[in-house]
């Protein structure tokens, strides 16, 4: 392969992550404006600059973008989470340090997408699990599994428990976005509470 061939094509990736970015950052603005519901692919298209055509080399569907910026937001999310196992010293302080971790990443989230529309209008009514996702979810159970080999967290079943902490800690936060001012102490407060007064109840798993 020339020297030309290789520039040629390093170009053309070059231009196809600034593209796919554009459609990101288009779409980041036009469902946060319009609402997610109301928001088409051409409302979208029209502040790239691209054609419709050069959308759909990227994307499916409105959807699909939708889908794209919250695994985005999962990937980014992860380091963070990482670094709150690594600095916690206790089960107790790494589902804190994680929980608000989390509450404070959607805030500042939410802030960038913030409108006068109400939230459900501008957030989609669809059940996602993107692959980075999956990995956050891997990341929590796995630290749990640690925390419960090690003796720092009761012997329970590590995959349910880290599925209900997820599952808690994200409906107490959509709830969290719906009040002023965003108090994502108080709403952390409440999350590790209830996780923690649960956990006495749950059924131990058998010594193996």
């Amino acid at each position: 392969m020339s020297p030309t061939t290789v520039l040629s094509t390093g170009k053309r990736e070059q231009t196809k992550l600034a593209n796919r970015q554009a459609i990101l950052d288009a779409a980041r603005g036009v469902f946060a404006e319009m609402g997610y519901e109301t928001a088409t692919v051409r409302d979208i298209v029209r502040r790239t600059g691209l054609s419709v055509g050069a959308f759909y080399n990227y994307f499916r569907s409105r959807d699909e973008v939708f889908e794209a910026l919250a695994d985005d937001g999962a990937r980014r999310f992860r380091p963070i989470l990482r670094a709150c196992w690594e600095q916690a010293d206790s089960f107790e302080g790494y589902l804190r340090g994680a929980i608000q971790a989390y509450y404070d990443f959607v805030a500042d989230e939410h802030a960038s997408w913030q409108s006068q529309r109400p939230l459900d209008e501008r957030h989609p009514h669809v059940s996602i699990q993107t692959p980075e996702m999956e990995r956050v979810f891997e990341e929590v159970r796995d630290a749990f599994a640690l925390a419960i080999e090690k003796g720092g967290a009761p012997r329970v079943d590590a995959d349910y428990l880290a599925a209900a902490c997820i599952a808690i800690a994200r409906e107490v936060g959509e709830r969290m976005l719906r009040r002023r001012p965003i108090d994502t102490r108080a709403a952390c407060n409440f999350a590790v509470s209830l996780i923690l007064g649960g956990l006495p109840a749950l059924p131990r798993l058998s010594q193996p």
